[in-house]
């Protein structure tokens, strides 16, 4: 059962980085090229509002479900699977209007904030902060026990 459990975080991972990988070809987003390039000058991109939004909501999905599983893969406890989930939504929920703000505003409040309130919207970096919180957490039971 241990061996399926990490198959299942790899799997988890693969997903996320799938979808990071296929970005260009599943997701509707201008902004990709934009951003890449790193240059301050390049012509603001034309877009959709509608597709854009489906688009990075699309996205979170896909995110949320590879991050959950990783999360239920590694405590098995649906409980704090399901906070994680909670935690990586309402930090969705913050930073997805912010960046379309942004987008309207056309990145006049600054480049480097867009790109990196961007970066919270489309790649699952709270994952990074609530994987070693539930560790931690894990190991204070531990301790308790004993």
């Amino acid at each position: 059962m241990k061996i399926l459990n990490w198959l299942l975080v790899i799997a988890g991972i693969c997903g996320l980085i799938g979808v990071r990988v296929l970005e260009d070809s599943i997701f509707y987003d201008p902004f990709l090229g934009y951003f890449h390039e790193a240059n301050k000058n390049i012509a603001f991109p034309q877009f959709e509002w509608g597709k854009l939004i489906a688009g990075h909501l699309f996205r979170f999905i896909l995110n949320l479900l590879f991050s959950c599983l990783i999360i239920q893969c590694l405590f098995k406890n649906r409980q704090w699977t399901a906070q994680g989930a909670l935690l990586i939504a309402i930090i969705f929920v913050i930073t997805f209007p912010i960046y379309l703000y942004c987008i309207y505003d056309k990145f006049e409040v600054g480049y480097l904030f867009s790109f990196y309130m961007r970066r919270f919207v489309i790649q699952p970096l709270i994952l990074l902060l609530i994987v070693p919180m539930f560790y931690y957490r894990k190991q204070l039971e531990i301790g308790k026990e004993k």
